[in-house]
């Protein structure tokens, strides 16, 4: 494999991945387009969890050439995916039939190239303990959750990394992560996102295995700040869901956003991260799509909170795991650990976990005292 190989497009073939009426035709269509662009190389992909984000990866591998074998804890939900070739929360999405799915983790993780971490972070833990013995040395893993294990600070890549090297295994971990919805990549929508990892080689692989005509792949080594922005940006989502069930319009939401911008950078930059990392894609790119989308889940836990839904009963409508309220805890901590001011997110966690009112939330940070801007 040549890690460093890139992806040639013509200039016919960029013309048209722009042009929004490729992506209006058939399905069949846009497999073809998504197909086009790869480099040649076929690679092994065992993908980890069922969901949306990990089916719309899946396929979008699978039409770029990549044999692709899917696994879910969930057996009902690989006899569901089996059968109708859909999934459930992705109704436009075709599944190829060339991606094979199993109930066994075994069958999803030996002699891949590329194993892939789709499950919801609370579950990355367990899921990596239950793949470790059947992962090789030197296995490449990509985790495409996120989130802060609220418990130990650490971010997802380390959660899997602490878990192989209690079996006494070592692994080439990759963070793919960026403004990317699954339900605008399950339809080809152009789309970019960043491999991040310390092993520059193996972010190139992942990006050379990622990248085709509708997804451009950037890579980045530093992994901790490109997680971290992944984790805290559902947090600020959550409060510019709640400014938009409040009423309030743009200049509310532009605000907030920028200002837990802010918030991120500073973390970010006292845990050592390159301040770079969170005005690029996985930082402000990831901030823009989820704070303001309707296809964001924290976003609308966040206008269901504004208009006064209750927690359980918002979260229940939503009806997917909301990553912004999984992040809360460990977010308080490393603002407590390294002395970080991040009012935002302490004005979610009072909404969220002490039932404070959401607009007397806005009215306390509004009514904090006079600073400058940086």
């Amino acid at each position: 494999m040549n890690p460093d190989k890139k992806i040639e497009v013509s200039a016919a073939e960029e013309k048209r991945s722009m042009d929004p009426a490729s992506f209006a035709g058939e399905a069949k269509d846009r497999d073809r387009i998504a197909g086009e662009g790869q480099t040649g190389i076929s690679r092994r992909v065992g993908v980890l969890g069922a969901g949306t984000w990990g089916m719309a990866l899946a396929r979008m591998l699978a039409n770029s050439g990549h044999q692709v074998c899917v696994w879910s804890a969930l057996e009902q939900e690989i006899d569901e995916l089996n059968a109708t070739r859909r999934q459930r929360n992705l109704p436009d999405m075709i599944i190829p039939d060339v991606i094979t799915f199993t109930k066994q983790i075994k069958e999803a993780c030996e002699d891949k190239d590329i194993v892939l971490f789709a499950v919801p972070s609370p579950f990355v833990r367990t899921t990596a303990r239950a793949a470790a013995p059947y992962l090789p040395m030197g296995q490449i893993l990509v985790d495409v959750a996120k989130g802060i294990e609220a418990d130990t600070l650490f971010t997802l890549s380390e959660v899997i990394e602490d878990e192989l090297t209690k079996a006494g295994r070592r692994a080439r971990i990759v963070a793919l992560s960026g403004p990317t919805h699954a339900e605008e990549v399950a339809v080809d929508m152009p789309t970019t996102i960043v491999s991040a990892s310390r092993d520059i080689e193996a972010a190139r692989i992942v990006q050379d295995t990622f990248m085709n005509t509708c997804m451009r792949v950037y890579t980045n080594p530093d992994i901790r700040g490109v997680e971290l922005c992944g984790a805290l940006k559902n947090i600020i989502a959550l409060a510019s869901g709640a400014l938009t069930g409040l009423g309030y319009g743009d200049n509310t939401r532009a605000a907030l956003i920028t200002r837990g911008m802010a918030e991120m950078t500073r973390l970010g930059r006292a845990m050592g991260c390159q301040e770079e990392t969170f005005s690029g894609l996985a930082g402000m790119g990831d901030l823009i799509v989820t704070a303001t989308s309707m296809h964001s889940r924290n976003n609308r836990t966040g206008i269901l909170l504004g208009k006064g839904v209750p927690l359980d009963k918002a979260i229940e409508e939503v009806g997917m795991v909301v990553e912004g309220i999984n992040a809360l805890p460990a977010a308080k901590e490393l603002s407590r650990r390294y002395q970080v001011e991040m009012p935002i997110v302490d004005a979610v966690d009072r909404v969220v976990h002490e039932g404070a009112d959401v607009r007397e939330a806005v009215y306390g940070l509004m009514m904090r005292d006079r600073k400058r801007e940086w």
